[in-house]
């Protein structure tokens, strides 16, 4: 099992790359070293924003999936297995699966983890914290999204780490308008997270979504007033707000993808892909 003295995680053995069915559309980035993301366009429309909407459905059912079977004693690769199994089963490309090299069809992040854990031979274990991120391409468009999980029975600081995060991001939906400056979401997330002395990691963020993977578009966490893309109806993004029990420093693997907390405390994270609208934001990645 993949975890050193003190219980912190360590890489594990991570099987090989699942194929995925012939017929089904591939992103432009799969078999490239780099992605051709920049230049696309943040805003859509109607039609396209429905294409959207079919691909994060898939991904928010999928993660119903995956979520059904966590509990002790299966390992996060067994997950990556049925999230695979439901994108594919339903037309859909895994996104992650090959993107920048990436090798598995979703980012299973336990405790200290951050973000972009990869799906590996670790078992969980009672009261473990796992993120799962998955996203869905089909008919030329990604659709995002990504829950926590506690695996049985958690302390309370921990149920409340992942009860207030998913909070959060609720508060940074609710900030959505148009005309509105993008910060005004990160301020909306820091302020709540403060009131409970949460870290709110900067290093990783909302983005883009939809034509490209990741787009240029940048969607803060935390109060950054030099974030000042303006808001408008059609506009397509994610909000992910990653909070920690401890710092917001973080180590980056030598897998060059997982990417933990330096001082090891535990951290939670949600995600939507959604869309502005005259009113608000709608969500995409329902189920």
């Amino acid at each position: 099992m993949p975890r050193d003295a003190h219980g912190h995680l360590t890489a594990g053995r991570i099987s090989p790359q699942r194929p995925v069915p012939k017929d089904i559309e591939r992103p432009e980035y799969v078999g490239r070293a780099e992605p051709h993301e920049h230049g696309l366009g943040d805003t859509y429309t109607p039609d396209e924003v429905e294409r959207i909407r079919t691909a994060g459905r898939i991904a928010s059912q999928a993660i119903d999936a995956v979520g059904e079977a966590i509990r002790p004693g299966v390992t996060t690769d067994e997950l990556d297995r049925i999230g695979h199994e439901f994108v594919v089963s339903h037309g859909a490309y895994p996104s992650t699966l090959g993107y920048r090299g990436y090798p598995k069809s979703l980012c299973s992040s336990l405790n200290e983890v951050i973000c972009h854990g990869i799906p590996d031979d670790t078992v969980l274990q009672e009261g473990d914290l796992v993120n799962i991120d998955i996203t869905a391409y089909k008919d030329g468009m990604h659709g995002d999204t990504n829950r926590t999980f506690v695996v049985g029975q958690a302390s309370q600081e921990v149920q409340d780490l992942v009860d207030r995060t998913r909070t959060a991001l609720e508060r940074g939906i609710k900030a959505v308008a148009p005309g509105r400056q993008v910060n005004v979401i990160g301020r909306a997330i820091e302020a709540y997270a403060k009131r409970f002395g949460y870290g709110v990691v900067r290093d990783y963020t909302g983005h883009g979504v939809g034509r490209a993977f990741h787009s240029g578009l940048i969607i803060p966490h935390y109060d950054a007033p030099r974030f000042d893309d303006v808001m408008e109806p059609g506009m397509v993004f994610t909000i992910e707000p990653m909070l920690t029990l401890g710092g917001i420093e973080a180590d980056i693997w030598s897998d060059d993808w997982t990417v933990s907390t330096r001082d090891k405390s535990w951290t939670a994270q949600f995600e939507h892909t959604l869309v502005v609208t005259e009113r608000g934001a709608e969500l995409l990645t329902v189920s």
